[in-house]
C-alpha cells in the first residue's frame, strides 16, 4: 500500500482486486468505514483493520459470511 492515509473507492479497489462496486457493497454493508469528503474515501488504518479483522474469511456473499475451508 501506499504512503497515503486515505484512499478512494477505486484505489482500494485496485488494492483488493476487485470492482469499484464490490468495495460499494463493503462500505455499504459496513464491514469497511468510510468517510463522504464530496465522494467516498477510505482511511488506510479502515483497510488495513478490515483485512486483519477477516484473514480466514470467504466474503464471497456477504450476507453469509463464511470461514475459508
Amino acid at each position: 500500500m501506499e504512503d497515503k492515509i486515505i484512499y478512494t473507492v477505486r484505489e482500494v479497489a485496485d488494492i483488493l482486486h476487485t470492482s469499484p462496486n464490490y468495495v460499494y457493497e463493503l462500505v455499504n454493508n459496513g464491514h469497511i468505514p468510510a468517510i463522504k469528503l464530496g465522494s467516498i474515501r477510505i482511511l488506510k488504518k479502515s483497510l488495513i483493520d478490515f483485512l486483519s479483522n477477516n484473514i480466514g474469511n470467504d466474503l464471497s456473499n456477504m450476507n453469509d459470511i463464511k470461514k475459508l475451508k
